[in-house]
């Protein structure tokens, strides 16, 4: 038995359909109509794959229709899939009821073959409950999985802009999400697809993105999910500054809001890596193109509605794309770094963070990549989303800013100043020449990325 979870529109149904035969596989789709039209729908697919004459009347409950799903005569091995599980039920209470049948007939079934039953759904935080403690099918799963949406490199592949650049801007605008990305043409100019996709009133992605709250199952005050995302998207990051930006009560339910933006993939979590542990947290948007939604699209609504979205993409969002694209690029870098480690021997990371915060003078001190690893040192570094290649320059001012975080009695910041702590570098344009070997005196090692490196085989 399998559990598959994810959001809405990451590609779980399509990986699905593409991991078996026809033959080899039964799939069944519920729906939001009711527990009883699903159950007549499963029976009347399963005997038009099956071949076989099934009458709904003679399967009135959910645990004949399991017994009878674990008993199909077909060849092996079988593998029954059922999407959307959770529209078995009209609610969680229900849902449980359900998998309290499919545990019974699950232990009734004959003798061991090979069968994988694969339950998968979006409504996140509902379907991984089934695999909870104290839940029916607790410990019955032998495999459990969620599918994220694509990395840069996975998304690149979906819009193989020629220029590495391009690659990054384009997941910077369009995210990892599948759906926005099959809506992309790499043969057009980038910010053809963004005025066309992203920025017109019709666009493709940006329908997508403004009801993709609306799609998620569970959220009953969409409002104000929705408003949480705007509030943090402008620039509202703490809690109090969102509840006050919002109108939602700074309360528990407001806690729960933002965990489950969390836990949906809208938005994500940060504290300094050595923050303490009552020490406010911090949030961002997690989703790139709910990111640039937010910046170029929400506020400008009106101007888009009477504007060519290709003048709208010259006269104000190109000269601002590039502050735009940096804080997107800090994600690519890291995701990078865990993309070549094995093959380049870097060493294995404990923990991505970055730290803000101010020196023994109240000079503000910002480090875009402290990551502690596994050995007991800790990684340090820049990323910087460029157009010529970095200087040795940066790397001076990056250890005076551990010496300043050291002053300022942060632990990390002494481990990191010791000679055998690696530096890493992550600049668009490369390096001027001698950037590493001066980096690197003194044993230090340096391992210095440019975007043919993230993007190299």
């Amino acid at each position: 038995m399998a559990l598959l979870t994810g959001r809405r529109r990451v590609g779980k149904t399509f990986l699905l359909l593409s991991a078996w035969d026809d033959e080899r596989a039964f799939f069944f789709t519920a729906a939001r109509t009711g527990p009883e039209l699903n159950r007549r729908q499963l029976l009347m697919d399963l005997a038009r794959w099956s071949g076989e004459a099934i009458e709904p009347g003679d399967h009135p409950t959910w645990r004949s229709v399991f017994q009878l799903l674990l008993d199909l005569c077909s060849p092996e091995p079988l593998v029954v899939v059922i999407d959307e599980f959770q529209y078995l039920a009209d609610d969680e209470r229900g849902l449980a009821t359900v998998a309290s049948e499919l545990n019974a007939a699950w232990e009734r079934r004959r003798a061991p073959r090979s069968f994988l039953l694969v339950l998968a759904g979006s409504v996140v935080t509902t379907m991984e409950a089934l695999a909870g403690g104290g839940a029916p099918l607790y410990g019955r799963f032998h495999w459990r999985g969620r599918l994220e949406p694509f990395d840069y490199a996975h998304a690149a592949e979906m819009a193989p802009f020629a220029s590495p650049r391009e690659r990054v801007e384009a997941y910077a605008v369009f995210g990892g999400t599948p759906r926005y990305l099959a809506a992309v043409d790499a043969g057009a100019p980038l910010a053809d697809n963004v005025a066309r996709l992203s920025l017109s009133p019709r666009g493709e992605v940006r329908q997508l993105v403004e009801t993709a709250l609306d799609q998620e199952e569970g959220l009953r005050e969409v409002i104000k999910y929705r408003a949480i995302v705007r509030a943090v998207a402008t620039g509202q990051t703490r809690r109090n500054e969102i509840a006050q930006r919002t109108g939602v009560a700074n309360d528990a339910g407001l806690r729960d809001k933002l965990t489950r933006l969390v836990d949906l993939g809208y938005l994500a979590a940060r504290t300094n890596v050595d923050a303490h542990p009552n020490e406010p947290v911090t949030y961002a948007v997690a989703d790139p193109a709910v990111r640039f939604h937010h910046r170029f699209v929400e506020p400008h609504l009106a101007v888009l509605d009477r504007t060519d979205p290709r003048d709208f993409w010259l006269a104000y969002v190109a000269p601002r794309f590039a502050s735009f694209v940096g804080p997107e690029f800090e994600r690519v870098a890291t995701q990078s770094y865990d993309r070549l480690r094995a093959t380049r021997g870097y060493p294995l990371v404990e923990r991505w963070g970055r730290w803000e915060g101010r020196d023994r003078e109240g000079a503000s001190l910002e480090i875009d990549v402290v990551a502690p690893l596994v050995d007991g040192r800790v990684m340090t570094g820049a990323v910087k989303w460029n157009t010529s290649p970095t200087d040795i320059a940066v790397h001076f001012r990056h250890l005076a800013m551990l010496e300043r975080a050291a002053e300022a009695g942060r632990a990390w910041a002494h481990a990191a100043l010791r000679p055998d702590a690696p530096v890493l570098y992550v600049a668009a344009s490369g390096f001027e020449e001698g950037f590493v070997d001066v980096a690197g005196r003194g044993g230090r090692p340096v391992i210095a990325l440019d975007l043919d490196d993230l993007f190299a085989v």
